[in-house]
């Protein structure tokens, strides 16, 4: 990828995270999240940098004024919508076809949700640089208790130095070490043997000598850190 392309990539994810993308677009987006990794990083970079001022800003009601014109507009763009459907025959056969596929959908939901317990959040973390605030690494935590780390570009290897992955929630006496790592090569973390992960969770990869940190706490530089958000 260019740098030119990296820069518009960087672009349309703020603009899909601060909602200033047409409807079109922003559908595009949507379907392409689940397929470019790349995309998906720096929505969720933005998602967790833009969080923290969007909670400082108090709710405020709209007038009753605003409320009433919303109401006018919504009314009659739903009268003129119904008029044209209810005498479009294609209506009523995607309507009743709908209504079926529905029907079917439901039951099967409902088999499901009585012999499977509810999920719990799924998490993301971007990885980024200290020093350039690049996305290095992508952290995708499922409801399976699996942390998936994710490669998002090459760095040099060094022999006698290896990559070394760390957590830390509040609360925690320390960071916690989650292993190894190879340097281009995405990773499979169980986290069963942690407590649940949180919002605002801390990991960081620091270099570390061939074995790993000698003690329980990282000794090198950190290469890239972020922290979770939830999905």
């Amino acid at each position: 990828m260019t740098p030119e392309e990296a820069d518009a990539l960087v672009e349309l994810a703020g603009e899909y995270v601060l909602g200033t993308l047409s409807w079109e677009r922003r559908q595009d987006v949507e379907s392409r999240l689940p397929h470019e990794l790349l995309l998906a990083a720096q929505v969720a970079r933005w998602e967790s940098r833009l969080q923290p001022l969007a909670d400082t800003v108090a709710p405020l009601a709209p007038s009753g004024q605003l409320w009433r014109r919303v109401s006018g507009s919504i009314s009659v763009a739903r009268q003129s919508v119904w008029r044209r459907w209810w005498g479009d025959i294609r209506f009523w056969r995607l309507t009743c076809g709908a209504l079926t596929c529905a029907a079917v959908l439901l039951a099967v939901t409902l088999q499901v949700k009585v012999s499977t317990p509810a999920l719990p959040p799924r998490f993301v973390v971007v990885l980024v640089s200290p020093v350039d605030k690049s996305p290095g690494w992508l952290v995708q935590v499922s409801a399976d208790r699996k942390l998936r780390l994710i490669p998002l570009k090459t760095e040099p290897r060094q022999s006698d130095k290896a990559l070394q992955l760390w957590t830390k929630a509040e609360g925690w006496s320390g960071p916690v070490s989650l292993g190894l790592l190879r340097v281009g090569e995405p990773v499979e973390v169980d986290l069963d043997n942690l407590p649940p992960l949180q919002p605002n969770q801390l990991f960081e990869i620091t270099l570390e000598p061939p074995q790993g940190s000698p003690i329980d706490r990282p000794t090198g530089p950190i290469l890239s850190i972020g922290r979770a958000v939830a999905t």
